[in-house]
Parts: structure tokens; C-alpha cells; sequence
């Protein structure tokens, strides 16, 4: 990992040290477009084709049934399904209280206005599966849409090897009472959704993280088709802010347990201390050495960088330009840093809270907004799966409260039906 001093750094330099998966010579999207036009056009036939190309099986259709679902899912251990059940309770808790009726607001005499959720009725979940399967994925997707109340969930991940999901998985959609899962996988398991096939229902929202093809998909569907997202999902990233409080191999794991999402995942360590600097490489040398997937986290490191601060204060700065999926402040005086955060999807506080926690089972959503999208974006929750209607009601007493008001204004802005369908009211 290089190391950059911050003092040392220009805006220029910070722009562009902030900078990830970017596309500049348009491959990725050229891929991408390709497919979503296959998957439009060819519908399930796409389907086939891309499982035999991207996912190396053949497939003799695209979904697993209930029954099928059952026999995969009797191969996770007791002591497995408890931690699975563990994950879903906490996340079912920290998410029904996120479900809120809002007051009705009487903004003047006579006239009430307020706001009432609906669900969105036909919502496609992503469930990532290359490098890794992640059927946390699955409960964090799963159970706000159920939540919610959404109509109809559709539920798409790529096959395996074997033609089936992975037994977890199938778990997963019998805790949530999910029937079927399709066998789609990349950005034509988004097309699908988005269009719809002969097999695939089109949804009117897409929810899930992804690699670059698939948050490229779901950016290019959402603005030439009426299918909405949640956000741009993308490659995974950490941002650890430390200072001399923190402990080293803490720190060196949870930087490599981002890294080993992917190739493209980053991890990024901004400390006030050259000392942690040191200790946290040879902590990262160390239990490298030991991870089964070895080879992906040294890949993903080569794309990863230190930056050190004079102080705190600064390291939430540069955090703030990076605006990280996962932040954690490994330091003691955490409680000192919080108020200054501006761009982050979740935080995890102190050096006890490891973001696998979030990852997993603590409650939280661990759908997050990547590539700085933090800027603008939430991470999933039940909002991510509701509409929330507004309603209006005025009463006699009211049209005579708020009409002179409307008439002058539709009046100033020329607008002279407008101002009749106030007029007329009041007239009567």
C-alpha cells in the first residue's frame, strides 16, 4: 500500500486520489449495453446463453421452486441456520422501527395536509454470487421489502457451478418465505428485471450491490427505462481513520476483510500516526499470509493507499472528500469525530466495532452507496422500498383561508385557469 502525506497533497492530488472505478474509455458500458440490448431483445434465451458464457453452466431452466429450494437448504448445519436467524432478527428489529404514520399537519384553518406510506409493488433483488456468495445480501434486501409490504419480490443471483444457489441461500429464502430464485447473474440479471423475459416479471425497482457491469447496468436502466434503483452499489470500500489509540492488527483486519470482496474493493487507512503506519503493514503482511483468498486481497490492496494526517480534524476532512461505503473511527476519541462527518454510508465507532459486524448481523443495512455516491445517497432501508403519497384536504372555512393567496399567485405567474379553479370555488 503506498503512503501519501496529506500536507504534501494538492486539491488535484486529493481529487484524484478519491477517484474509483472509473470508466474512462467507456469498455465497461459498451459490455454492458450490449447485454441489456441481448436480454431485450432475446428475453430467456439471453438468459441461457450468458449462464453458459459468464457462469460456465447449462441450465434447463431459470429458477429454483420452493421444493427444490427445501432439499439444497437441508445441507446448513444447525448451528448455521442459528446464525443465520440471529442476523434476521437483528435486522427485522433495527428495520421495523424505520416503518412510521406521520401526523397530520393543519397548515392554516380549514386546510390539512400529510403524507401516507404505500410500497412499491414489484421490487427486484440482486443477490451478488461470483468471488462470493452473500446471503446477508439477501436478508438485507429481503427483509425491508417484506416490511414494506411490497407486493411482489423478485429475487435474482447467479448460478453455480452445479445449475443451484448456494445452500445458504435457499436458507435465506425460506426464513423470508421467498418461493422462487432465478438463475441470472451480472447485468443481464438487471436487463431481466428492468425489461422482463418470458420467465421474469419486470419490476418497478432494483435493489442490490454489484461489481462495475452490474451498477453500470442498473445506472443505464434507470435512466432509459420507467425501472427505478436504490443507488449505485458498487465494488466495496473502507475508509479507517486511526490515531495512536488504535491497535495495529485490528486495524490491518479490518482493512483486509474489505479487501477481500473483490479485485476492485479498496481499503484506505488515514492516520495521525507513523508508528500505526508501520505496525499495521506488518500486521497486513501477516495475516495475509494465512487467508484463503489471498490472492484477490493482494490485488485489492495494490489499489489501496495510506494517507497520514497531523491530525484528527484532518483526517475527517479527507475522509469526507473520499466519502467512504464503511468508516470506521479507530480511536478513543471517537465521540470527538462524529459530528464532523458529512459523507459516509455507515459508521462503526471505536476500536470493538468491526464492520463485519454491520456486514452481518448487527441490524443494519449493509447496502451502501459506493464510488462517493455517499454524498448523496442513503444506504437501503424500508424508505428505500415505500412511496410516501401526500394527501390534502380543505375545507369551506379553508378555500376561503388559502384562496385570495392561490389567485394572486397564479395570477403573477400568468397562470389565469389556475386562479378560475380557486375563483369559481370560492364563488359557491
Amino acid at each position: 500500500m503506498k503512503t501519501y502525506n496529506y500536507s504534501n497533497l494538492s486539491k488535484t492530488d486529493i481529487a484524484k486520489l478519491v477517484q474509483r472505478n472509473v470508466d474512462p474509455a467507456n469498455e465497461i458500458r459498451a459490455v454492458v449495453e450490449d447485454v441489456l440490448a441481448n436480454v431485450q431483445q432475446h428475453g430467456d434465451s439471453a438468459l441461457y446463453d450468458y449462464a453458459f458464457k459468464f457462469d460456465k453452466v447449462t441450465l434447463s431452466k431459470l429458477y429454483l421452486d420452493k421444493a427444490e429450494l427445501e432439499e439444497i437448504a437441508s445441507a446448513v448445519l444447525p448451528e448455521q441456520k442459528l446464525a443465520l436467524e440471529i442476523a434476521y432478527n437483528n435486522i427485522y428489529g433495527f428495520h421495523q422501527t424505520q416503518l412510521k404514520t406521520e401526523d397530520k399537519v393543519e397548515t392554516m384553518p380549514g386546510v390539512t395536509c400529510w403524507r401516507e406510506i404505500r410500497p412499491v409493488e414489484k421490487v427486484g433483488l440482486y443477490i451478488p454470487g461470483g468471488t462470493a456468495v452473500l446471503p446477508s445480501t439477501f436478508l438485507m434486501l429481503g427483509i425491508p421489502a417484506i416490511i414494506a409490504g411490497c407486493h411482489e419480490i423478485v429475487v435474482c443471483s447467479p448460478p453455480q457451478k452445479n445449475g443451484k444457489v448456494n445452500a445458504f441461500v435457499a436458507y435465506v429464502a425460506l426464513l423470508l418465505g421467498v418461493d422462487r430464485i432465478f438463475l441470472a447473474g451480472g447485468a443481464q440479471a438487471i436487463a431481466a428485471m428492468a425489461y422482463g423475459t418470458e420467465t421474469i416479471t419486470k419490476v418497478d425497482k432494483i435493489f442490490g450491490p454489484g461489481n462495475q457491469f452490474v451498477t453500470r447496468a442498473k445506472t443505464i436502466i434507470q435512466s432509459t427505462t420507467t425501472t427505478a434503483i436504490d443507488m449505485p452499489a458498487g465494488p466495496s470500500e473502507v475508509l479507517v481513520i486511526a490515531d495512536e489509540t488504535a491497535t495495529p492488527e485490528y486495524i490491518a483486519a479490518d482493512l483486509l476483510a474489505q479487501s477481500e470482496h473483490g479485485i476492485d474493493s479498496q481499503a484506505i487507512l488515514v492516520t495521525t500516526s507513523a508508528k500505526i503506519v508501520e505496525e499495521t503493514l506488518k500486521e497486513i503482511e501477516k495475516q495475509t499470509a494465512v487467508l484463503p483468498r489471498a490472492e484477490i486481497v493482494k490485488q485489492a490492496l495494490a489499489n489501496s493507499y495510506i494517507v497520514v494526517t497531523k491530525t484528527l480534524g484532518e483526517a475527517m476532512d479527507f475522509s469526507n472528500q473520499y466519502a467512504p461505503e464503511h468508516l470506521i473511527l479507530a480511536t478513543e476519541s471517537w465521540k470527538l469525530l462524529t459530528a464532523g462527518i458529512i459523507n459516509a454510508g455507515s459508521v462503526f465507532l471505536g476500536n470493538l466495532t468491526p464492520e463485519s459486524a454491520g456486514d452481518y448481523a448487527s441490524g443494519t443495512n449493509h447496502t451502501l452507496p459506493t464510488s462517493s455516491y455517499a454524498r448523496a445517497y442513503s444506504g437501503v432501508s424500508v424508505d428505500s422500498f415505500v412511496k410516501k403519497i401526500t394527501f390534502q384536504h380543505i375545507t369551506p372555512e379553508g378555500i376561503k383561508n388559502i384562496g385570495p393567496s392561490v389567485e394572486i399567485l397564479a395570477e403573477l405567474e400568468g397562470l389565469h385557469a389556475h386562479k378560475n379553479a380557486v375563483s369559481i370555488r370560492i364563488k359557491n
